[in-house]
């Protein structure tokens, strides 16, 4: 079962929301949509689930044109960020209510809201009221009324938002082996890179209303198409620069330079803008990288990790590193580029070589 927008555009209010869109989902398995707050994943997911109309172009599902088709009459699931449940019905009734609608017996409905309730922790809550819960409790219940429906394409917009750190973690490896085995079609939109590269499966990057990339996850990852994508898929942001790449040699600054390697050497002479993520800049000494010197303007230290925000020549770079690696605002440090994992953007911004 498979989802397919066709020259989809989306126009209101004197905006467009979503420009020109054309791609085809995958069914069995997560489709991620990645992008920062307003980036267009919730307008998307909309559109997907016939709760808003396209202004132009058409929404295919399971082969069949569904353009304008009411989501009332679409096997649809769906959890949005302002999660809604029913507040006069138990826990119980709320995950059953879509079983109820399809009259399944209650033998079949007792068994399925039982599983869906021990997946998300809710066992316990299923006598109790919306209003007795806390918010987090409450967007799981709006989750499992989704999941226990078994419809044929599922809409997550940052379902795990509200959860606590081990529960929003146990999900995250529950979900995807969840709807592995079924038929449906599942879109799960995300601001964390980290939580796409978690979950898996197909991420299509979103910009401004615009998706710049889809496919496999890691292929995303790795080989963004351009600047823009790679942006999107980095967090801490990408650290970029630009470069002057003159026959062998890569240079940065007048200290900082390097010999070209790879399909890099076979670029044309000229300026290109490097990108490369911040746990490819490690403290020095690290593993052999291109040694710079640099001020550090913030260090932080997070759990296992230790981030540093350095000025390099006017630019502002960050490092995040495994380890605790203590760092005074202001003092000069070294760090390690590590340039084999350079990715090249040309002037128009798309990716040339990596």
């Amino acid at each position: 079962m498979r989802l397919a927008l066709k020259q989809v555009v989306r126009r209101a209010g004197g905006q467009t929301h979503v420009h020109e869109t054309s791609i085809e989902l995958r069914s069995g398995g997560f489709n991620i949509l990645l992008g920062t707050t307003l980036a267009g994943k919730t307008t998307l997911m909309q559109l997907m689930a016939g709760l808003l109309p396209p202004t132009s172009g058409e929404i295919w599902f399971d082969g069949r044109n569904v353009t304008g088709v009411p989501v009332q009459k679409r096997n649809v699931a769906m959890v949005f960020q302002q999660f809604i449940n029913y507040p006069n019905l138990s826990v119980y009734e709320n995950i059953a209510s879509p079983l109820r609608v399809a009259r399944l017996d209650e033998a079949t409905v007792g068994e399925r809201v039982g599983r869906i309730a021990d997946l998300l922790q809710l066992a316990p809550f299923l006598r109790r009221r919306p209003s007795e819960l806390s918010g987090g409790q409450q967007q799981r219940t709006a989750l499992a009324r989704a999941l226990v429906k078994d419809a044929d394409l599922v809409l997550l917009d940052e379902p795990l938002a509200n959860l606590d750190y081990k529960l929003r973690e146990g999900l995250r490896e529950e979900l995807p082996r969840l709807f592995a085995e079924r038929p449906s079609t599942v879109v799960y939109a995300t601001s964390e890179p980290s939580e796409a590269l978690l979950l898996g499966g197909y991420t299509a990057t979103v910009h401004e209303g615009r998706i710049t990339q889809y496919g496999p996850n890691g292929t995303v990852y790795r080989h963004p198409v351009d600047l823009t994508t790679a942006r999107v898929f980095s967090d801490p942001p990408i650290n970029t620069a630009e470069v002057i790449k003159r026959g062998d040699t890569v240079r940065l600054s007048e200290r900082v330079s390097w010999t070209a390697a790879g399909n890099v050497r076979t670029l044309p002479d000229g300026a290109y803008t490097i990108g490369l993520r911040p746990h490819h800049v490690l403290p020095a000494p690290g593993r052999g990288g291109v040694p710079v010197d640099c001020r550090v303007l913030i260090a932080e230290i997070s759990g296992s990790e230790s981030v540093v925000h350095f000025d390099l020549g006017g630019l502002t770079w960050v490092s995040l590193s495994h380890g605790v690696h203590r760092f005074k605002v202001g003092e000069t440090a070294r760090f390690e580029l590590d340039v084999a994992s350079c990715l090249y953007f040309g002037p128009d911004g798309s990716r040339v070589a990596d």
